[in-house]
Order: structure tokens, then sequence, then C-alpha cells
């Protein structure tokens, strides 16, 4: 059973870059048509994609977001990295990482706990 935890700093400062780490088990990253995503709940809100990393390891993310968020893998330690840049208060959020399965048909099958990470100074 594949499970995800997510990892990273819990307090990052405006303008700053935030990072967190989502880290597999009991699968590969690299597994046929699966893809790894970023998704993130701001307080009292609801769920926002913020982008995916897919097996092949080909990048597709949020346009509401524009050019600041980036996703990087490490297939050595099958684990996934979001970057979000110049992040503001309204990138407070719990940020969560999820498995998507694309066959037979598209869907959430494995979540991370999430983490919440805080944009203040």
């Amino acid at each position: 059973q594949v499970q995800l935890q997510e990892s990273g700093p819990g307090l990052v400062k405006p303008s700053q870059t935030l990072s967190l780490t989502c880290t597999v088990s009991g699968g590969s990253i690299t597994t046929n048509y699966y893809y790894w995503n970023w998704i993130r709940q701001p307080p009292g809100k609801g769920l926002e994609w913020v982008g995916a990393i897919a097996y092949r390891g080909d990048t597709n993310y949020s346009p509401a977001l524009k050019s600041r968020p980036s996703i990087s893998r490490d297939t050595s330690k099958n684990r996934f990295t979001l970057q979000l840049s110049s992040v503001t208060p309204e990138d407070t959020a719990v940020y969560y990482c999820a498995r998507e399965m694309s066959v037979p048909y598209n869907a959430f099958d494995a979540w991370g706990q999430g983490t919440l990470v805080t944009v203040s100074s």
C-alpha cells in the first residue's frame, strides 16, 4: 500500500520560497500512469490544485499560480518536491501531496496527511 508523507518548514516569511517534500513508500514515483500532485487548502476554503509531476517526469501547474510553482523529483530517494516562490500570506494553507491514477480513469487514490504552512513575518 502506497504511503505519502509531506515534510518541510511550517513557517515561511513573505517573499521567500516555500519548499516541501513528499516522500513516497510502498510504490515507485516512476510507475507508469501515475501522477504525483500537490494540492492545498487555505483556512476556511476549498481544495486548490497546485501542480503535478508525471511518472515520466514532465510537470504541469495551475495557471492561477502563474510561474511561481516548480515541482521536481529525486527518483533515487522516491520523493518529489514543491517550491513556491514569492509567497504571500495568501499562500498560507495545509499542503497535501497526493497520487493520481490515470488508467482506466483519473482519480486521486492516495494522500499524505497534510502539513500546515503559514506565511508570516
